[in-house]
């Protein structure tokens, strides 16, 4: 005899229940505190371990071994199979001298030549544009207040990869859904840090709560200050007047622009507004203009 804690239900009551069960909120997790990333560009060697721990703890396929040509990047972009790309830019002169130089020495001099190195991620914003203009719920903040999107959900109809200003997130061409970092969520859960923060050899990627990666960026830009580094800063550790602070922000120390980030990056959940004004005045005037050819006609 089976047993069971629910009551008896009808026919009636377990298809109303079919139906309903869809709409029905399951219980959230706790949330916890806020997590994130920091990236200190000064220290990355570009040695790709972030790349290769990210594809192997996520299982994602390999992009090729094909050179994009542009210095030693071969995966050129973050994409759906790519959640950590590591960008390599040259800045030397046509007349290099060929002599190594400290970062100490170089940072005084402005015809210096270096190679700058970004291991570049989803920025896991706390007003992230993906998340507002996701029409069916995929794309979530978790309770450790990263971006996550939820693949069963997803329709594919990349409304977040047209909204995402730093061009994040992509489609996959196997699935049709989007898809981008997730800030190892499957091993925060279980009080792991992430592959790439764990896989880093030059603790370049820096993982742990946001308000103490905050302050230890801040502390670090200090020391690159006394050392002469005067160009240090911190890109979105704060917010902006038209954008949210990232929970993956970086230690930079050259124009964002330089490494591929927008210098001022714009939400386009701004727009909304002015576009809802324009929509509204744009259905009265069509609605006067017909009400204007009927009374013409009538007469």
């Amino acid at each position: 005899m089976l047993e069971s804690s629910d009551p008896p239900r009808g026919r009636l009551s377990s298809l109303l229940g079919r139906l309903t069960y869809p709409f029905l909120r399951g219980e959230p997790p706790k949330p916890r505190p806020a997590t994130g990333f920091y990236t200190d560009t000064t220290v990355c060697i570009g040695c790709k371990a972030c790349e290769v721990a990210c594809k192997q703890w996520n299982q994602l396929p390999s992009d090729g071994f094909n050179w994009s040509g542009n210095s030693y990047d071969n995966t050129a972009e973050l994409s759906a199979t790519s959640w950590r790309h590591v960008k390599f830019v040259e800045q030397f002169s046509d007349r290099s001298s060929g002599q190594c130089r400290s970062l100490d020495v170089a940072s005084n001099e402005q015809n210096h030549n270096r190679w700058l190195m970004m291991s570049d991620v989803c920025k896991h914003c706390l007003a992230a544009p993906c998340h507002q203009a996701c029409p069916t719920g995929a794309i979530i903040h978790n309770e450790f207040e990263n971006v996550y999107i939820q693949a069963d959900i997803c329709n594919g109809c990349s409304c977040c990869v047209a909204a995402c200003p730093f061009g994040v997130i992509t489609r996959s061409s196997m699935g049709g859904h989007s898809h981008k970092c997730t800030l190892c969520y499957d091993r925060q859960r279980d009080g792991l840090e992430p592959a790439c923060a764990k896989a880093c050899p030059t603790q370049s990627i820096h993982f742990g709560p946001i308000d103490e990666l905050r302050e230890q960026g801040r502390k670090r830009v200090e020391e690159l200050h006394r050392r002469g580094v005067s160009q240090a800063y911190l890109y979105g550790d704060t917010a902006s007047q038209t954008y949210s602070e990232l929970h993956s922000f970086y230690l930079l120390i050259d124009r964002p622009s330089v490494y591929g980030l927008p210098d001022s990056p714009f939400n386009p959940w701004l727009h909304m507004m002015g576009d809802y004004v324009r929509s509204v005045a744009g259905g009265l005037a069509a609605i006067a203009a017909l009400l204007v050819v009927v009374f013409l006609l009538k007469s």
